[in-house]
């Protein structure tokens, strides 16, 4: 694997599913695999699961980590030709091959601006990474995806369920902020990798990109997308047709015990309480969103194996 991009750079996701399970139960197998090797975390956006986890998972590996937390003073030029004499100080160009010169594998986070659909579909962010650093680069979240979480989460529904194929949803929830798709892109995306039945329940007006739920069921009733689910998946994301626009904050989309009957409750975090889910689903036994966020660890560390095993 030269990056990790997104989740159809695994060539076996089903085989990675299964390592980071390995991984879950002996963390420490293979701790001299990164020995005086060096991760920089590039951070264009704050992060508390997807730092912690990541740099986790380094360590475990014997990986050293190094945190760059980028902050709006530091304005980078992307263009090519450009005559740099306003606001932009450095170049994408330089800035990244410098970094690789510390580090050994690079991890990007860098979100959708929600403002362009065209600018957001280029990965801007990412792309200049993969195009000029000449390391690994692992996504850690970008316009598009965030195949770290689409991971943990196939992860966590092997990992919890043990009925053949069960009845998955992913069910939008209101939110007073408009919100990426990455999550729910890299969702749809795993679950297409995993022999589960999905269905999208979403208002009208919030179909995610076409290109990416082909093939999947989408049911603008809830209720009757929820029958029956084994799990509940439960994430906000801003329109797509309308781009970047809340379109609907409709109360009687959040997730309560009634709607989630007997499946268990999924949620990437951080999550609004009782403006996305009300408390006695959060807080009840159905819940694995801890379970889930302590798999983003061995996710990211079976990422990190490949990458380290492809680059000896």
């Amino acid at each position: 694997m030269k990056h990790y991009s997104n989740l159809d750079s695994l060539t076996d996701f089903q085989g990675t599913v299964d390592l980071a399970l390995q991984l879950k139960a002996d963390p420490y197998a293979f701790e001299d695999l990164g020995k005086r090797k060096t991760i920089a975390l590039v951070f264009f956006n704050s992060s508390l699961r997807t730092r912690l986890s990541t740099e986790k998972a380094a360590r475990n590996l014997g990986m050293d980590v190094m945190v760059l937390n980028v902050s709006d003073s530091w304005n980078l030029e992307f263009g090519d030709g450009t005559v740099m004499n306003m606001d932009t100080a450095e170049h994408i160009k330089e800035a990244t091959k410098v970094i690789a010169q510390y580090a050994d594998i690079i991890a990007v986070r860098a979100f959708a601006g929600l403002k362009d659909k065209d600018l957001d579909y280029t990965e801007k962010v990412l792309n200049a990474f993969i195009k000029h650093a000449g390391v690994p680069i692992v996504n850690m979240e970008s316009a598009l995806f965030h195949p770290l979480q689409g991971l943990t989460d196939a992860v966590t529904i092997k990992e919890l369920v043990k009925k053949k194929r069960p009845k998955v949803v992913l069910s939008w929830a209101p939110h007073p902020r408009a919100l990426p798709h990455a999550v729910p892109n890299s969702f749809v995306e795993a679950m297409k990798l995993t022999d589960v039945d999905l269905v999208i329940t979403n208002p009208e007006g919030y179909d995610l990109d076409p290109n990416i739920t082909k093939g999947v069921t989408i049911n603008h009733n809830q209720k009757e997308a929820l029958k029956d689910a084994d799990v509940v998946y439960v994430k906000n994301w801003s329109s797509f047709e309308d781009y970047g626009e809340v379109k609907n904050t409709d109360a009687n989309w959040m997730m309560t015990k009634e709607k989630l009957g007997k499946a268990i409750f999924m949620h990437c975090l951080p999550v609004r309480r009782n403006v996305v889910v009300v408390d006695a689903v959060l807080d009840s036994d159905q819940s694995v969103v801890i379970t889930q966020a302590g798999n983003r660890t061995y996710a990211a560390q079976a990422v990190l194996k490949l990458l380290l095993d492809s680059h000896e």
